[in-house]
């Protein structure tokens, strides 16, 4: 497209791109906005060197002049976009992007790439925490997924509401915290599992959880807290019925006199197993496959759309796409979300430059690049504790059913004015 643009004159015609979703995954009530940080710290360095452009003219996808544009491409337009932890509906529009066409399309495989798959694990592990209610968990799927995914989605988790990751990486790079815990493998590497719970001991201290369902789980238990004189942290349980295991399990810590002693579960979890454990005496849970695949929507279905561009003579001229059940509609939107005594009640996106949002509407579009340049309050570390502190806040807002697990519309409808 940039190669035939560039030759037919469109190539610097302004242009407005949008980002959105048609609808949420089956079933679910709201979505959550996540990866805007990693874009914009992609964006940053997003450029083409020499043995790019190589590649490109050796396989004649370029032409010489195209290939010489590329090589001093930078994204100088400006960026509006939903916070980072922000709910989100049908047609809500999440990423606005406004430039030429030549450099802002060249942004959709990038923006669809990072806001699809973290969006689409932000709102499954949101889920999960509304399922958790109030008890912590821990995203463990890294071995579940790519090995860079398995970083990005650590991210989305936390700022959907984990509270720690088994991911050193995306410990080091976001500061998120982590944990871990001895594998099977552990307990089968030692001549008994006396001797591997001993080993662990002497390693991590009394307070570290102790894996127990390798061979019997009441012999686990009971050497677990001989060992530790009943001062041990928590133990893991990672298989069986775990409604009945964790009772039989608890009521043998208590018993025992280590009635302090946590309960975790791990063994494949989701939403729905989270939520079947509410009335069972668990204290936090391990997440793997479930979350790090937005259990069972790995996409969240966004799609990245021309909604305008400028005229000869200046003026912004809407354009959609008509085709049946993938319509558009087009011009620059601007969205708010209407709440009444602190209750969202509709997302409200207006059409047309220049209409903000009313009295009674949070603004949901702020800018995040002007003139290329990004805003770093959206970057690292930083970035991430105030999308885990916005998306905090923006859940609050929800009506209460929208928490319930169950199948339904979505939470609020998007009003289109």
């Amino acid at each position: 497209m940039v190669d035939a643009a560039l030759k037919d004159g469109t190539a610097d015609r302004r242009c407005v791109f949008e980002v959105f979703a048609r609808r949420l995954p089956d079933g679910r009530r709201y979505g959550v906005a996540a990866g805007l940080g990693r874009f914009l710290t992609l964006l940053a360095d997003f450029r083409f060197g020499d043995e790019e452009i190589a590649f490109l003219r050796d396989r004649n996808v370029v032409d010489a002049a195209t290939g010489d544009w590329l090589a001093g491409y930078r994204f100088t337009g400006d960026i509006r976009a939903y916070r980072e932890g922000e709910i989100y509906f049908p047609n809500s529009p999440i990423l606005q992007i406004e430039g030429t066409f030549a450099e802002a399309v060249l942004l959709e495989t990038l923006a669809l790439s990072v806001f699809n798959a973290d969006s689409a694990i932000a709102s499954a592990a949101a889920r999960m925490v509304s399922a958790a209610d109030h008890r912590p968990l821990a995203e463990m799927g890294s071995r579940r997924t790519g090995e860079w995914n398995a970083v990005a989605a650590a991210r989305a988790a936390y700022i959907a509401g984990f509270g720690a990751t088994s991911n050193l990486e995306a410990g080091r790079t976001w500061g998120i915290p982590t944990m871990g815990t001895a594998a099977h493998a552990f307990t089968l590497l030692h001549d008994s599992e006396e001797s591997a719970f001993r080993s662990q001991l002497d390693a991590l201290g009394d307070a570290t959880t102790l894996l127990v369902d390798t061979f019997d789980i009441p012999a686990a238990v009971e050497t677990a807290v001989r060992l530790t004189e009943g001062r041990l942290g928590a133990v893991r349980i990672d298989s069986g019925d775990l409604p009945s295991v964790v009772a039989s399990v608890r009521a043998q810590l208590d018993r025992l006199g280590a009635t302090s002693t946590k309960i975790t579960v791990t063994n494949d979890l989701d939403e729905y197993t989270i939520a079947a454990l509410r009335a069972a005496p668990v204290d936090s849970y391990g997440v793997g496959t479930s979350v790090v695949s937005g259990s069972g929507h790995p996409a969240a279905g966004m799609v990245f759309k021309l909604v305008a561009h400028s005229s000869p003579d200046g003026d912004w001229v809407p354009v959609a796409k008509k085709s049946a059940e993938k319509a558009t509609v087009g011009g620059r939107k601007e969205a708010g979300r209407r709440l009444r005594n602190g209750v969202a009640t509709a997302e409200v996106v207006r059409v047309g430059g220049g209409v903000g949002a009313g009295a009674d509407e949070r603004t949901l579009l702020v800018p995040v690049v002007t003139g290329g340049e990004v805003d770093e309050a959206f970057l690292g570390v930083r970035g991430v504790d105030a999308a885990r502190a916005h998306h905090r806040g923006a859940k609050a807002e929800l009506p209460a059913d929208a928490e319930r697990i169950g199948r339904g519309d979505p939470a609020i409808p998007t009003l289109a004015l």
